[in-house]
């Protein structure tokens, strides 16, 4: 009897949409470094604060699912336990804290050798008092809201510009980590600050008054980084992740139709002053979309980082700038998946060059910021870099 040969094995193409498609809108040659080659980066700053702020988040709230415990929670005692289990998992990742934002130590470690050099251990560094803050100021509001917590949502889709001869699959596979509220758990909570933005928002108030149905689904999701200046591109990014986010829960039996998206930006909880001056220049350039009173607008502006000393924005403003919600519509999802569709097909489109044979840093475009390039590993080598430092100022 003859037998045939072997098949060849038909991979379909996995992507994340924080993890690649975001990622490589920031830069294309840097996500092939860091993503697909597996080079973590040296001083994984944003990253590893977009990891652990989501892991605390994550463990926070099973911690008072189990256990109601009441707020505030205390930071030595019950935050930092967290902390330290987090950036455990993190390190067995290779994801190292940036020491001058995370305190590295474990309480017992002061006085041996390696420790940490001051007694008052552990210390509150800028991750840590974000942490504390996140928990301690949407903790009360969001948790009891929360019914479904880390869920994994996976959908595929036709691979765009298919061509049989040189695409590696008709489809690719997308995925995501969701939160999830629910409709009954909105309705048991009228004084949950969470729910007044809500009814503050009128895209969110028209759907509801048009909605006919008693139950419905909110997305939540988690930033590690400060409120994007409006209409900029991250701004567009992360609206299109919640929509797509959106499409892809859609797709679980489970799931009741969703009406809208949440997104908290942690880093405004407690801005570092890197993150005040770009505030600054939002507000400058008119590119904040959050109401500010003109005592505090007036304070913003006339603040010079260069001769004052740090900036304490109030309370409210920090809320405000931190909670972002997102309408959900079928027109806008569907601009949302074609947005990707096109990172997806740009993303091929380079590997296969690669597979045939173009340099990397041909076949992959250097496009990030300023802000990206200089914090790169990758700019000792890569030419948008030694482009930009040629340029006649």
């Amino acid at each position: 009897m003859e037998l045939s040969p072997r098949s060849k094995p038909y991979i379909i193409p996995e992507y994340s949409l924080t993890g690649d498609l975001i990622s490589f809108l920031t830069c294309n040659l840097q996500y092939r470094y860091q993503n697909r080659g597996t080079l973590p980066p040296s001083m994984p700053i944003q990253l590893w604060f977009g990891e652990f702020i989501h892991g605390v988040m994550e463990e926070s709230f099973l911690e008072w699912d189990i256990k109601k415990t009441k707020f505030p929670w205390d930071w030595k005692k019950q935050i930092r336990p967290i902390e330290e289990m987090i950036d455990k998992r993190l390190r067995a990742r290779g994801l190292y804290p940036p020491l001058d934002f995370f305190c590295k130590y474990e309480k017992g470690e002061v006085g041996t050798s390696g420790s940490c050099p001051d007694e008052n251990h552990p210390h509150k560094l800028l991750y840590s008092a974000r942490a504390e803050k996140a928990i301690n100021i949407w903790g009360p509001d969001l948790f009891p809201l929360i019914n479904s917590a880390e869920v994994l949502i996976k959908g595929k889709r036709p691979m765009p510009n298919y061509n049989n001869e040189n695409s590696r699959s008709n489809y690719y596979g997308i995925n995501g980590v969701i939160d999830v509220i629910s409709s009954l758990k909105i309705k048991e909570n009228t004084d949950n600050k969470i729910i007044k933005y809500l009814n503050n928002n009128e895209d969110f108030l028209k759907k509801l008054d048009y909605f006919k149905h008693d139950e419905y689904e909110i997305i939540i999701d988690y930033k590690g980084m400060k409120r994007p200046a409006l209409k900029s591109d991250n701004w567009l990014y992360h609206q299109w992740q919640i929509l797509t986010y959106a499409w892809l829960r859609s797709k679980q039996e489970e799931s009741k139709p969703i009406l809208a998206g949440i997104i908290f930006y942690l880093n405004e909880l407690v801005p570092s002053t890197e993150d005040l001056i770009a505030i600054k220049q939002d507000i400058d350039n008119n590119c904040s979309d959050v109401e500010i009173s003109k005592e505090e607008k007036s304070k913003i502006l006339n603040w010079d980082e260069n001769k004052d000393n740090y900036i304490n924005l109030s309370d409210k403003l920090k809320q405000d700038r931190s909670i972002r919600i997102i309408d959900i519509e079928e027109s806008s999802i569907s601009n949302a998946l074609n947005q990707f569709d096109g990172v997806v097909g740009n993303i091929e489109d380079s590997i296969i060059k690669e597979m045939n044979g173009i340099l990397i840093k041909n076949a992959w475009n250097a496009k990030g910021d300023k802000r990206t390039c200089d914090a790169c590993d990758f700019k000792s080598f890569c030419g948008k870099h030694l482009a930009d430092s040629m340029k006649i100022p």
